[in-house]
């Protein structure tokens, strides 16, 4: 599994794709939070607070993982190469964990950098200092569990297609249903009562950890998800 893990990373960063994402992340948070004019920018809303990043990040990151885990099968689907792949001396399930790790730490690499965004904001504060470590640290937190249930996700996406385009766009159209499906549908009667349904989507547990209050619930809530969405991707594995 770590020697897949390594050529992950190894293949992100040999090509333009590592360098790519992280940088189009980073330059598109800095864009709307400290350079255009909106609801996003910091100063603008004349508060020491992330909480315009914490709300834009979910959405980048919708279109982000898909495209870094498009690649994850399909491209050994295309080329032919995931039928050697799967003779190696490992189990299925650690070759889809080898891939998906090796997405998910690029994500990571991805966020590092935002901790600037914290100490920028602290010093800006007034009085300096003035900013809610207990929200932002569970922020981060929920962002963590958000990228992992989203990476699952775009993981398994690239094992229904060997086209990475096709990959990304099925990748993309689950996580934003996840993430704001459920939530939509409870606004609407049309099914009856769906109030409840809104907990079933990944924006609820992600404002709840937001708040600063890690509950359980959440933690389990987004294990469940990514554990599933593993799983499905193994049998897809075993299947093909």
């Amino acid at each position: 599994m770590l020697a897949i893990l390594k050529k992950e990373i190894n293949t992100f960063f040999a090509s333009p794709i590592g360098y790519l994402v992280i940088g189009v992340f980073l330059l598109l948070n800095g864009l709307f939070l400290w350079v255009f004019k909106g609801d996003f920018n910091i100063f603008n809303n004349g508060i020491a607070s992330l909480s315009s990043f914490f709300l834009l990040a979910p959405w980048i990151l919708i279109f982000l993982v898909p495209a870094v885990t498009m690649r994850s099968f399909s491209d050994e689907k295309k080329q032919g190469t995931l039928e050697l792949l799967v003779t190696k001396p490992i189990s299925h399930f650690q070759i889809v964990l080898g891939k998906y790790f090796g997405a998910f730490a690029l994500i990571i690499l991805a966020l590092i950098p935002t901790l600037l965004y914290v100490y920028s904001v602290y010093q800006l504060g007034s009085p300096e200092g003035n900013l809610d470590m207990g929200s932002t640290i569970g922020s981060y937190f929920g962002l963590l569990f958000l990228v992992a249930a989203y990476t699952a996700i775009g993981v398994f996406a690239s094992t229904l297609s060997d086209n990475q385009i096709v990959a990304f766009i099925i990748a993309v159209f689950i996580c934003f249903f996840m993430y704001f499906g459920f939530e939509g549908l409870s606004n609407y009667n049309i099914f009856g009562d769906l109030v409840y349904m809104e907990n079933l989507g990944m924006s609820a547990h992600y404002n709840s950890m937001s708040r600063g209050v890690i509950d359980t619930r959440d933690l389990i809530y987004f294990t469940s998800i990514a554990l599933a969405f593993l799983l499905f991707t193994k049998l897809r594995i075993q299947k093909q």
